[in-house]
């Protein structure tokens, strides 16, 4: 049985702002997340412990980002989404991680 996709209110706000095509393709990587699998846009993302994974997808020039968790409770946590406008490398900004991390500090707090 899938897991439940449950989002942080800020980042299924932000979400909600990507081109729709972003919105589905995103959409359908959280549904192979929900399934036990890693679809091919998702990777671990290192330094925030197991069980967190970025989907990072190239749309129109411009990169969508959504971070999901699924060490937290029962349900899959869709914890942030961005758009990178950097194209100076792959890496995620620091200030992007610095909000990952504090989602996540309030998540597993709440879970507890």
């Amino acid at each position: 049985m899938p897991r439940r996709i449950s989002w942080v209110k800020a980042a299924w706000t932000t979400f909600r702002d990507f081109p729709v095509e972003a919105q589905l393709r995103i959409t359908r990587a959280l549904e192979i997340a929900a399934d036990g699998e890693t679809a091919d846009i998702a990777k671990p993302m290192k330094g925030l412990g197991s069980g967190v994974f970025e989907i990072a997808l190239p749309y129109r020039r411009d990169a969508y980002r959504t971070v999901y968790a699924v060490t937290i409770g029962a349900d899959l946590w869709v914890v942030h989404a961005f758009q990178k406008k950097s194209k100076q490398g792959i890496a995620t900004p620091r200030h992007e991680i610095d909000v990952i991390r504090d989602r996540l500090k309030r998540l597993r707090e709440q879970s507890r």
